[in-house]
C-alpha cells in the first residue's frame, strides 16, 4: 500500500518569483487550501516543501512555497509529483478508495480471474476501471454498484460483475 498519495503535479511555473501552477489529482482542488506541507517527489528522493500561498486559476491550482523565491529552484521540477503521507490524506467515506490502492489489484468474477486493475478514468457521472484482461483484452467497467461487488484493499483483490455488453 503506497504510503504517499497524489495530490497534484507540477505542470509550469506562474511568473517569475517561484510560484507554480498545479495541476490537481484530488478530487477536491480546494483541500490544498488546508494543506500546510507536501512532498515533492524529484524521482530520486522526496522533498519536503511548505506552502506559504495558494490561489486557483482556472483548472489549476496556483502554489507558492516557502523559501522558493527564484523561477530558477522551481523550474526543474516541471512535471513532477506533489504528494501527501497517507496519514494526513483527505479521510474515504464508505465505499471509497484511494487509486494507488485499486492501481494492480486482481479482479475477479464468478468464473474466477479476470484480469489486473490497470487504470482509472475518471468520467463525469462515475469512475471507469480499466482492466487488463488475458481474455479479453483492456476492458472498461463502469465503478458502479451493479459491476463492483467487492473490493479488498488489504487483500489486493476485487470482485466483479460483468453487465452484458463488456466485453464480446
Amino acid at each position: 500500500m503506497e504510503q504517499f498519495l497524489q495530490v497534484g503535479v507540477i505542470s509550469s511555473t506562474h511568473g517569475i518569483r517561484g510560484e507554480v501552477k498545479v495541476f490537481p489529482t484530488t478530487d477536491d482542488a480546494a483541500r490544498f487550501k488546508k494543506l500546510k506541507k507536501v512532498f515533492l517527489d524529484t524521482g530520486r528522493d522526496r522533498m519536503e516543501l511548505e506552502i506559504q500561498s495558494v490561489r486557483f486559476f482556472k483548472q489549476f491550482v496556483i502554489v507558492k512555497f516557502k523559501g522558493i523565491d527564484n523561477i530558477n529552484d522551481i523550474e526543474k521540477y516541471r512535471g513532477k509529483s506533489l504528494t501527501v503521507p497517507r496519514q494526513d490524506a483527505v479521510k474515504l467515506e464508505k465505499d471509497e478508495y484511494y487509486i494507488a490502492d485499486l492501481i494492480g489489484m486482481d479482479v475477479f468474477t464468478d468464473e474466477g480471474h479476470f484480469g489486473t486493475l490497470k487504470d482509472v478514468m475518471e468520467t463525469g457521472a462515475n469512475e471507469v476501471y480499466i482492466i487488463d484482461s488475458d481474455a479479453h483484452g483492456e476492458v472498461l467497467v463502469p465503478a458502479i454498484r451493479q459491476c463492483i461487488l467487492d473490493v479488498d484493499v488489504e487483500g489486493g483483490k476485487m470482485q466483479i460483475r460483468l453487465l452484458d455488453g463488456l466485453i464480446s
